[in-house]
């Protein structure tokens, strides 16, 4: 497709016209923070069977420290890095999964998953989800933990 000066906005430099976006018009631009995406790709990813959580063992510590502090919660993002551009978004994912998941299919849904979320709340275009799968979690592993807690007196 050539680019006609028609459909472009007289003095512009861009080289793909406004229609082609749904973040861009002649009524206005809408940008979307990072944070924002970031939590929309969090939100998606945690929403998979399989997942058990995000981010790497110190931020995994981190937020479980946040977590016991009265009023604060753990963070919608924490796993999730994004970069996103005015009409595209790419994220990176930090996910531990649980023991006896394909995770070649786990990772398939998680991308259709946070794609589908982000296009879709969002309106940009999703050019690329990485996962990297830094952990698995092994059923039992965290109630032992509990169980010599809980069996205490206190």
């Amino acid at each position: 497709m050539t680019n006609t000066a028609t459909t472009a906005k007289p003095n512009s430099n861009s080289t793909a016209p406004a229609e082609n976006s749904a973040l861009v018009s002649t009524q206005g631009v809408t940008t979307i923070a990072d944070t924002v995406v970031q939590k929309v790709a969090g939100l998606a990813t945690r929403e998979i069977t399989g997942v058990h959580a995000l981010g790497g063992g110190a931020v995994r510590a981190f937020n479980a420290l946040r977590e016991r502090i009265p009023g604060a919660t753990a963070s919608a993002g924490q796993g999730v890095s994004v970069e996103v551009g005015e009409r595209q978004a790419a994220v990176d994912l930090q996910i531990v999964v649980e023991y006896g998941v394909a995770i070649a299919d786990l990772a398939k849904s998680v991308r259709r998953n946070v794609i589908g979320a982000v296009e879709q709340m969002t309106g940009l275009e999703v050019v690329e989800v990485n996962i990297n799968v830094s952990d698995v979690h092994i059923p039992g592993d965290d109630d032992a933990d509990e169980s010599t807690e809980s069996g205490r007196v206190q």
